[in-house]
């Protein structure tokens, strides 16, 4: 089955519902619901039957009853590499989102087959930046005439087209982990860069990191003519940030650190850069998905924590270092929506669907688009 973009958002849950955006909810099949602990047993089944057949990934921000069954976990470009890392495997079925999925069936090989266990489960951040939107983008630097002056770089949570868009204009894929030295690599070859599609990356690295100031930053916002903006502030930016962010992440506010100073004192800030910039302004500590985890496994003990980033992982992590003080730094639930579509009855359907020989929900890239995009990939993997 080959999976293409709608063209549009993704539905908050509960708000509505597209039969193409929504497709894979249905778990085919009688199925008990997921507290039922015989679907664990069936899990444990199928995979075992499956064997070294099947290579089963799971993101840090799943849940524990997904995540126990992940033969490795990791951050969307770990996970992706170790996909590709595996070409004995037949079946790579990813517990994250879609991005993560296309990324796995760009980098692994033809024979390689990429299973996601609910179609459903988009990232609300790449469904940001549609090809489209990012094409009339180009159009409006073309207009200004400051194109062959942009470098476009793309985060890794966004689509494959995207990501194609970047390779074809000579730009890259960078991480949160490698953000700085991409918008280096960027400027040594242009003169401003177009950051996608995450605003506050962009824009906390760009400052934060490189030292520019947030005069030399604007935000393309899609949904107006040419993004908001004048000709005359397109070509005195040297940061063009797209108009969007982490539905997570981009929900922390500078008051949350304020009231968890007051709450817990001593406690240090350790946050996402998807972080608003004024949140990463009054944290203590500022790093990737796996910086997090590394700097809580070197944190002393007795230590306090209040973490910015997906509950599940905060609460996978607290459990995990019980002799530190480790909470999370908003005070209400934030679960990332999307990646919880894919429960236990849904990874059940994957894995026994594949044991009796059917394939189902398996997502490919066009060759095309696979070419572009792994040519922006292999120039952020030539990074220094």
């Amino acid at each position: 089955m080959t999976t293409t973009q709608t063209g549009l958002p993704l539905f908050v849950l509960g708000q509505g519902a597209d039969p193409h955006s929504e497709r894979g909810v249905d778990c085919p099949g009688e199925l008990p619901p997921a507290s039922d602990p015989a679907l664990v047993e069936r899990a444990r089944r199928a995979k075992a039957a499956l064997g070294d057949r099947l290579f089963v990934l799971g993101h840090h921000y799943q849940r524990d009853e997904v995540i126990q069954f992940a033969d490795v976990t990791g951050d969307s470009f770990k996970l992706a590499r170790e996909a590709a890392a595996r070409p004995e495997a037949e079946y790579i079925v990813f517990c994250g989102v879609h991005f993560m999925a296309e990324s796995a069936d760009i980098l692994t090989s033809d024979t390689q087959k990429v299973v996601l266990p609910d179609l459903a489960a988009g990232c609300s951040m790449a469904d940001m930046a549609t090809f489209d939107q990012v094409e009339e983008a180009w159009e409006a630097l073309e207009d200004a005439g400051i194109a062959d002056t942009v470098v476009p770089i793309t985060y890794m949570n966004s689509s494959a087209d995207i990501k194609a868009f970047c390779g074809r204009h000579g730009g890259a894929v960078c991480t949160s982990s490698n953000a700085r030295r991409a918008l280096e690599w960027a400027f040594e070859q242009g003169e401003k860069v177009l950051f996608l599609p995450d605003q506050h990356l962009g824009r906390n690295t760009a400052v934060l990191e490189l030292g520019l100031s947030l005069d030399d930053c604007v935000v393309y916002n899609p949904h107006r003519p040419n993004g908001g903006l004048t000709e005359q502030q397109l070509r005195d930016a040297k940061m063009i940030l797209w108009r969007g962010h982490c539905s997570v992440h981009g929900r922390f506010t500078a008051a949350c650190v304020d009231e968890v100073r007051a709450r817990i004192p001593g406690v240090n800030v350790l946050v996402h850069p998807e972080c608003r910039h004024e949140v990463v302004l009054k944290a203590d500590h500022i790093g990737s998905t796996e910086y997090i985890i590394k700097t809580l496994e070197q944190a002393p003990a007795g230590s306090s924590w209040a973490v910015g980033t997906e509950l599940n992982l905060v609460k996978r992590l607290a459990a995990r270092f019980p002799d530190k003080d480790v909470s999370f730094l908003d005070r209400t639930v934030c679960y990332c929506s999307t990646m919880n579509r894919i429960d236990l009855p849904h990874l059940v359907m994957s894995l026994e669907s594949l044991a009796a020989g059917r394939v189902v929900n398996q997502i490919t890239v066009d060759p095309d688009t696979t070419h572009w995009a792994k040519v922006a990939l292999d120039r952020m993997l030539a990074l220094p």
